[in-house]
């Protein structure tokens, strides 16, 4: 499945939710917050949120009491 992450084009074989992409990304749920296509996912949402190829996520790591968007970030 194609997805858009903070603007690059990502290939995934196994990801079915927000959750299951944060847990291939090697990303910690309590560091980050998700925008899938223009909308703010609840983090108690992400284990029910379903992706679906074309979608486009913005995925912001919170460091140190700031936060970071940067596309190093969801490098595999």
């Amino acid at each position: 499945m194609k997805l858009t992450i903070n603007g690059e084009d990502r290939e995934f074989s196994s990801i079915s939710t927000i959750s299951s992409l944060l847990d291939q990304l090697g990303m910690k749920a309590g560091r980050v917050a998700v925008e899938l296509n223009r909308e703010l996912i609840p983090r108690d949402r992400w284990t029910a949120t379903e992706l679906s190829g074309g979608d486009k996520l913005e995925i912001v790591h919170f460091v140190g009491g700031g936060a970071s968007h940067s596309h190093l970030l969801v490098a595999d």
